[in-house]
């Protein structure tokens, strides 16, 4: 009952447009005063303050400036120029492009809104150029952004490891195999409304295309090597590669590029700190609700309750599916993670879910939220840059979000498929 009148409240707040954090700060702080009374006034500022500094929290402002700093730098611009050489000979393959470069802009970013906003900003108007609608360009910009959160590095990955102390490297490893499953399925369902549709080629394919853009986009090809190999090869942590990240797309951009001047980098650097300030806001108000849900027993009771109805790994996963499927329509993924996870990993662990496991099936249920009105985040954004109604753009985008409701089913219930690669080099 605690629970369901503090969720309440919070939807209630929401709707009547009071900002997430705000509304979770607010609901944490009247549950703390009404059960503990005004002299637990003075913990609630250490609690706000010790939720925000967790050290692995460092990663997420770094990868964001990281991701702002590329989008200022002409990174983006060739990786998509390679991108479309390798794949723009194929019947819609501007489609092609737009899902490939987001595979790879995603090893950098780890946030679908930054990949959207950097490349749908050139990808939508190329497409709608070459006479693709602009609802599919939407679409499928939308729907292979969101492979940035599951593809490593990815923020809301963090934010989970920190909220289920889970281990962040592993998560990367997880979600490989199912992001880039996802990204070749959306390729697939590209190629099928092009030849649906008569979706035009992009370009012949030339080998000597192929080489000079490789070439040109050669030194951004650098920033996931050193990331994820720095990473994956127990070199840096998490955080420490993040700053790496940011280190060397200061040297590409700047360096190597030169289209890093010090107007962009003033904006990108205040973009990432608007990104980051949002999402650091989330983090403290939550740590309210998360020290009064624990003091209060909430989340052992809600384990305990429904390990009574049924302690099936299979049903709990439906039933967990079904809840954040829901959850993720309303809420960002930053604020679903940190509310959602403290309460059911007392519940993962009783039934014996591995909490990897669960955090790729967590991250892949919020992607889809992404694109599920009526928040959509993602979606809002690409349909902004179209100019495309949100409505219309979902019509279209209905079939990426079935195919990512395929993609979490076999991630859910075959866990060869996230777990594989977990299994073979750290277990």
């Amino acid at each position: 009952m605690t629970l369901l009148l503090m969720l309440a409240a919070l939807f209630a707040l929401i709707m009547i447009n009071v900002p997430i954090a705000v509304a979770l700060g607010i609901v944490g702080v009247m549950a703390m005063l009404i059960t503990q009374g005004v002299d637990i006034l003075p913990n609630m500022a250490l609690v706000l303050y010790d939720g925000a500094t967790k050290f692995p929290l460092l990663a997420i402002p770094l990868f964001i400036l990281a991701g702002a700093i590329m989008n200022s730098s002409g990174i983006s611009r060739r990786l998509i120029a390679f991108a479309s050489a390798l794949l723009g000979f194929i019947k819609g393959g501007l489609a092609m492009v737009n899902v490939g470069t987001s595979l790879f802009f995603a090893e950098i970013s780890g946030s679908a809104v930054a990949d959207v906003a950097a490349l749908g900003s050139i990808l939508i108007p190329a497409m709608k150029k070459k006479g693709y609608p602009a609802p599919f360009a939407a679409a499928i910009t939308s729907s292979s952004a969101s492979l940035a959160i599951i593809i490593p590095p990815s923020i809301p990955m963090i934010l989970y490891a920190v909220m289920a102390d889970s281990s962040v490297v592993q998560l990367f490893v997880a979600g490989i195999v199912p992001g880039f499953l996802g990204g070749f399925m959306m390729m697939g369902l590209a190629y099928w409304f092009a030849v649906r549709h008569d979706y035009p080629v992009e370009e012949v394919f030339q080998l000597k295309r192929v080489a000079q853009t490789f070439k040109d986009a050669a030194w951004a090809f650098l920033l996931p090597l050193i990331i994820l190999g720095g990473i994956f090869g127990g070199l840096v942590t998490a955080t420490e590669g993040a700053g790496l990240a940011v280190v060397a797309a200061l040297f590409i951009g700047g360096f190597i590029y030169r289209e890093l001047d010090w107007a962009h980098l003033r904006e990108a650097v205040i973009d990432g700190a608007i990104q980051t300030a949002v999402v650091m806001l989330l983090v403290a108000a939550s740590a309210l609700v998360g020290v009064y849900l624990t003091e209060a027993q909430v989340p052992q009771d809600l384990a305990r309750s429904i390990s009574q109805f049924t302690d099936n790994q299979y049903f709990v996963l439906a039933l967990l599916n079904v809840f954040l499927l829901v959850i993720g329509m309303f809420l960002h993924s930053a604020a679903a993670i940190i509310l959602v996870v403290p309460i059911v990993i007392p519940l993962i662990n009783q039934v014996g879910i591995d909490p990897v496991h669960f955090g790729i099936i967590v991250t892949l249920n919020l992607a889809i939220g992404q694109q599920t009105p009526p928040v959509a985040s993602v979606l809002v954004t690409a349909c902004s840059v179209a100019k495309a109604d949100v409505w219309a753009v979902t019509k279209v985008n209905i079939y990426f979000i079935i195919l990512l409701l395929l993609l979490l089913l076999l991630v859910t219930y075959v866990p060869i498929v996230p777990m594989g690669l977990v299994e073979l080099f750290y277990r």
